[in-house]
């Protein structure tokens, strides 16, 4: 199982950058590059409803559930 995680392309859509989006969240920036970079192990359902709310999007234009392809 992989989640994609495509919060630098909502960014780039509402051409917005990293720390404030931070600031607008109320999360460390350095938190948000975690999520960013997919490195974050889970994400908080408010941080998530806060972060789709000031992006103005739906979870799913963020989170991407990719299925890894399993050979036998």
């Amino acid at each position: 199982m992989a989640m994609i995680i495509e919060l630098d392309v909502m960014l780039a859509k509402r051409k917005m950058k990293l720390n404030d989006l931070a600031e607008q969240v109320g999360i460390t920036a350095q938190n948000l590059s975690v999520l960013k970079s997919g490195r974050a192990k889970a994400i908080r359902f408010s941080t998530l409803e806060a972060i789709c709310k000031t992006l103005h999007c739906q979870p799913g234009d963020i989170l991407i559930y990719q299925e890894n392809d399993i050979e036998y």
